[in-house]
């Protein structure tokens, strides 16, 4: 099954104030005991923010999803794949963690530790990535005018992980 491949960039801006006019508390969810017929809630809170989005799907499959808010001069990197233990097969399970590992480790053009080095040395705050039940994702905050980085480290990462993936690298982890 070929795993879809999203790049999501945000700038951040835009999420942390429109999290913050968020209502302090959800509205309460239909009790257990209520009747089969109750309505749905609305399918369209008024109250939540609208985000103005760009999507557009490459030749290759990648989709990119561009969110732009120049308040602030940052931007926010988000890979997904859409790959994780709901596409392992039982008793062979781990291979996604295992590959969100991997892909911190060395390239082809970087030896460990130094895709790290760059992101920091360039006002990264934040890159780390996670695995769910159904993808694995990496993300980077830094300064806007650093994206030509941060998105060349992540394709660097796509492209040449496998030239160094070896034994010891497996072992180290």
């Amino acid at each position: 099954m070929k795993a879809r491949l999203s790049l999501l960039l945000l700038f951040l801006s835009t999420l942390l104030p429109a999290a913050a006019q968020l209502p302090a508390s959800a509205p309460a969810s239909t009790p257990a005991s209520a009747p089969a017929s109750a309505p749905p809630p609305a399918a369209a809170d008024s109250t939540l923010p609208r985000i103005a989005f760009d999507k557009t799907t490459l030749p290759n499959g990648l989709e990119l999803i561009l969110v732009e808010d120049h308040r602030l001069p940052i931007v926010a990197v988000n890979i997904w794949y859409h790959v994780g233990p709901a596409n392992e097969a039982p008793g062979l399970t781990g291979f996604a963690h295992l590959f969100e590992h991997m892909m911190f480790a060395a390239t082809r053009h970087l030896p460990r530790g130094q895709a790290d080095r760059l992101l920091e040395a360039a006002g990264a705050t934040d890159s780390n990535g996670s695995t769910d039940y159904d993808r694995t994702n990496y993300y980077d905050t830094l300064p806007a005018n650093q994206l030509e980085l941060a998105l060349w480290v992540h394709a660097d990462r796509m492209g040449y992980l496998a030239d160094v993936l070896d034994q010891a690298a497996l072992s180290n982890q």
